[in-house]
């Protein structure tokens, strides 16, 4: 593509929509779970395929990162056309989540079925249309963009891996100028959105042990202490009469951008008309710029069968999500002494700190950020919104750690209706059009910006 002007550009990325969409059909195929119990084989085929299809593309300098207990990470390259040109990394990854219950798909997980206007399949959308984007990229550009070009495809993201904690061991190999982190997408279709903060996430274990055993709930309930009704009452102290979290030093800010109407979270969560949203404040608030503190686990008898017993032992672990600027190991602190500091019923509670990883926030006034709402408004005709996610994306602080200097960009082809880690998960064709063509753009604007291109 040598007039790649934003009149020639849709055409361009038109007419390699159809070998695009084939594709992304092939390789949605492949069940790339890179979970424990799964077969290796076919993240190891997924990986293969995305091998030959970037050397395809005309990529020649294409290798592979090994690391212990983790999926090979495809590494490739292409050097700046010339000394005054960017380099941009792409990033991508080719795993997916299980299935979880098929029977709550309308057609089998891993047989790409067509829906209107787009495809369905588990990881079609997350992340698979988005490493498809980063192929069309370089085919329209003939394997020659105006930029350098890093690629990273990533093979055990959804699982998590030692790739995780890597770049920054290797900063020479992920540095950059710009990263466009392409495990993201809208708002909801057509909305084209830039993701500017993730949320940080931690895991707290908190358990108690009253007994030595069950107690008959007739002879001793009432005067022996429940380990139950003990790690109930700690639990309810988490939130406030209005569901806040009520765990004093979280950060919580004014979410000041766009957001999901109520409508349309009520939607996406599947809440029922006649229940309330938990919190205050606007839903930016509550899933962006504010903590949330989740029971993700519990261990206790299970109804069915359950004896009329004193329950001596009762575990539950929760998940907090914490401010982008929040110190991930402040917030956990936070959490832990709360909950250490309770002795419900005079019983104290023996609490483990798991895993925690950092937010982050992105500087949006460089260059590349310039260029990228130039080409999302091309790609999409209407101004990019800027908007955070609850969720987290741990390999964005290695990179950035690695390239610190770097810009980083969170856009891609999901977008808020996609059911990604859900049943049905699927994707839009036109959002991954759209994408193809912000990719194309991007690099365009960015090197010209780069240059100080006195024409623009």
């Amino acid at each position: 593509m040598s007039d790649d002007t934003p009149d020639t550009l849709p055409a361009t990325v038109d007419a390699l929509m159809d070998e695009l969409r084939s594709d992304l059909e092939e390789l949605a195929a492949i069940p790339s779970i890179a979970f424990p119990g799964f077969p290796a084989g076919p993240v190891h085929d997924a990986h293969d395929l995305l091998v030959r299809l970037l050397r395809e593309a005309g990529v020649a300098n294409v290798d592979r990162i090994d690391l212990p207990d983790t999926a090979p990470v495809v590494f490739a390259e292409i050097p700046p056309p010339d000394p005054a040109a960017p380099t941009v990394l792409l990033y991508s990854h080719y795993d997916v989540q299980p299935p979880g219950d098929e029977s709550l798909w309308l057609s089998p997980p891993f047989e790409p079925t067509p829906v209107a206007g787009g495809l369905r399949a588990r990881g079609v959308a997350d992340d698979k249309a988005n490493v498809i984007a980063h192929l069309g990229l370089l085919r329209a550009y003939g394997g020659r963009p105006p930029v350098g070009v890093k690629i990273v495809f990533e093979g055990q993201e959804e699982y998590g891996s030692a790739f995780d904690a890597y770049p920054q061991t290797r900063p020479e190999r992920f540095a950059c100028d710009a990263m466009v982190i392409a495990d993201l997408g809208n708002l909801r279709p057509g909305t084209p959105t830039l993701t500017t903060g993730l949320r940080g996430a931690s895991e707290v274990v908190v358990e108690v042990r009253t007994l030595e055993e069950p107690r008959h709930s007739g002879g001793f309930g009432g005067a022996a202490p429940d380990a139950l009704l003990v790690l109930v009452k700690a639990l309810a102290t988490l939130h406030d009469v209005h569901g806040d979290v009520a765990v004093a030093g979280l950060r919580r800010a004014p979410w000041p951008g766009p957001g999901y109407t109520e409508d349309e979270f009520r939607s996406l969560a599947g809440v029922r008309d006649e229940l309330p949203l938990l919190g205050s404040g606007t839903l930016g608030e509550r899933l962006w710029s504010g903590p949330a503190v989740t029971v993700v686990g519990l261990d206790a008898p299970a109804v069915e069968g359950a004896a009329s017993a004193v329950v001596p032992y009762a575990r539950a672990k929760l998940n907090l999500r914490f401010h982008p600027r929040q110190d991930p190991q402040e917030a956990q602190a936070l959490l832990v002494d709360h909950l250490r500091s309770l002795r419900p019923f005079g019983v104290p509670l023996t609490v483990t700190p798991g895993d925690t990883g950092p937010g982050y926030e992105a500087a949006t006034d460089g260059p590349a950020y310039r260029a990228a709402r130039t080409a999302l408004k091309e790609a999409w005709g209407e101004d990019a919104a800027h908007v955070a996610t609850g969720g987290s994306i741990p390999l964005v602080n290695g990179l950035a750690q690695a390239a610190p200097d770097a810009e980083v960009l969170l856009f891609g082809a999901q977008d808020g209706l996609c059911n990604l880690h859900a049943p049905n998960e699927r994707v839009l064709f036109s959002e991954l059009r759209n994408t193809v063509l912000a990719l194309c753009a991007f690099v365009r604007e960015y090197a010209a910006d780069f240059r100080g291109d006195a024409s623009r």
